[in-house]
């Protein structure tokens, strides 16, 4: 077991965590309005899509 398998596993479980986290958040902040709600929607998703981005390379699907 290596150092970056061990790395990569953290950081796969460190995504997943967050981005569902963040995803359940989202759902909940849908139906708000209001300038604070649109800013917090658009921060929650770029959290998923570096979530995502990061699921990704921790799978080498996306880097070398």
């Amino acid at each position: 077991m290596t150092a970056a398998l061990v790395e990569r596993t953290l950081a796969l479980l460190g995504a997943v965590l967050v981005g569902g986290t963040a995803a359940v958040q989202l759902k909940n902040e849908l139906p708000v309005h209001g300038l604070d709600a649109h800013v917090a929607k658009v921060l929650l998703g770029l959290m998923i899509l570096g979530c995502v981005l990061a699921i990704l390379a921790a799978l080498h699907v996306l880097g070398g």
